[in-house]
């Protein structure tokens, strides 16, 4: 985690920050008056938490109050939201195309237009099963390099500004893929024609494949957020909670991950129906379902299962990582990993 990520006490409670990317630690340092760690304790330690709160976000940044599970329920968007479904999947209209041999996936295009985790989960097992992802970041605000080795299996990277080649996106990339995967804040690839509706108009067979953190309606439904900051608001960082008060967290970002494969699943139900269609999933949704499962009893140890891994190859070292979790004819899957932005914007 970087300098300005984790938790922090304020005057009335405590306050999860998030400034793993430079443009969220620069929010987190223009807000607060604060740049240092220690600096950015004082600061947060004077002021509510839900100033932080406030005021971080208002400056771009992303923050969240630690609240119980109790707090979470009555917030505006936690009652929003508290019916609505992990995953909404809709089934468009038949597409029949021809099947490539190989992989099970061999054939099909998927362009990737998500970061972090959950996204790029989603489209590394897509990438393991043969298809040709092309992930595409913007040069202004690239990746952090671990978080795309982590995840970056079997996939192209291409860094582009959608803003200057946006015709070539429509008319060279679009009309020829089958999948594309939206992992931005909902709303913020609007002004390049990026928008579910629009997409699936203009491409029927399309599967258009949308992730957020919050959900796509109420309060937040148009804010940032992470897996860890999604913990701290629903009431997860305070139920992991250590004996001195000070919140936890997931041993992993198990919400990332979770979603990430049920992501991967709706979007390969879809292509093996042969119909485009759209699938929404939010980080929200995976909180809401592994708060409502059962915990283990006070003072049980955790089972801890072996993790597999895999070797692969890749221009900045021989890696080894972690798999995704399903086997192929009994066999984990892996890939090489390509290089960061070495790709062009075309389909192979």
């Amino acid at each position: 985690m970087a300098e300005l990520s984790g938790f922090f006490p304020a005057a009335d409670g405590w306050v999860r920050l998030h400034g793993n990317y430079p443009h969220h630690a620069a929010a987190i340092e223009q807000s607060l008056g604060a740049g240092r760690r220690e600096d950015v304790v004082r600061a947060v330690a004077g002021l509510a938490a839900q100033e932080v709160e406030d005021r971080i976000v208002a400056a771009g940044g992303v923050a969240a109050v630690v609240r119980t599970e109790q707090a979470w329920a009555a917030h505006p968007h936690g009652r929003a939201t508290h019916h609505d479904p992990w995953c909404t999947t809709t089934p468009g209209d038949e597409r029949r195309r021809p099947r490539a041999a190989g992989l099970p996936l061999a054939g099909v295009r998927v362009l990737d237009l998500t970061r972090v985790i959950a996204g790029p989960t989603c489209s590394q097992v897509l990438a393991c099963l043969g298809a040709d992802v092309l992930r595409v970041d913007p040069p202004q605000r690239p990746e952090l390099r671990d978080q795309y080795l982590s995840n970056g299996m079997g996939k192209r990277s291409a860094e582009v500004d959608l803003g200057s080649v946006g015709n070539r996106l429509h008319t060279d990339v679009l009309p020829y893929a089958d999948v594309v995967l939206l992992g931005y804040r909902p709303g913020s690839l609007s002004r390049y024609g990026l928008e579910v509706d629009a997409l699936r108009a203009q491409h029927p067979g399309l599967v258009v494949a949308t992730l957020s953190a919050w959900g796509e309606h109420g309060p937040w439904g148009r804010r940032s957020g992470f897996d860890s900051i999604v913990q701290a608001a629903t009431g997860i960082a305070q139920a992991c909670a250590g004996p001195d008060g000070r919140p936890g967290a997931l041993p992993v970002q198990a919400l990332d991950h979770s979603t990430g494969y049920v992501l991967a699943t709706e979007v390969m139900t879809l292509l093996a129906d042969s119909r485009g269609g759209a699938v929404q999933v939010n980080l929200l949704g995976a909180a809401r379902s592994l708060l409502a499962r059962p915990r283990r009893p006070a003072g049980e140890d955790p089972v801890v299962l072996d993790v597999p891994r895999v070797v692969v190859r890749s221009p900045y070292g021989t890696l080894s990582t972690v798999p995704p979790a399903i086997l192929l004819d009994g066999r984990r899957l892996g890939r090489e990993v390509l290089g960061y932005g070495s790709a062009e914007l075309a389909w192979l």
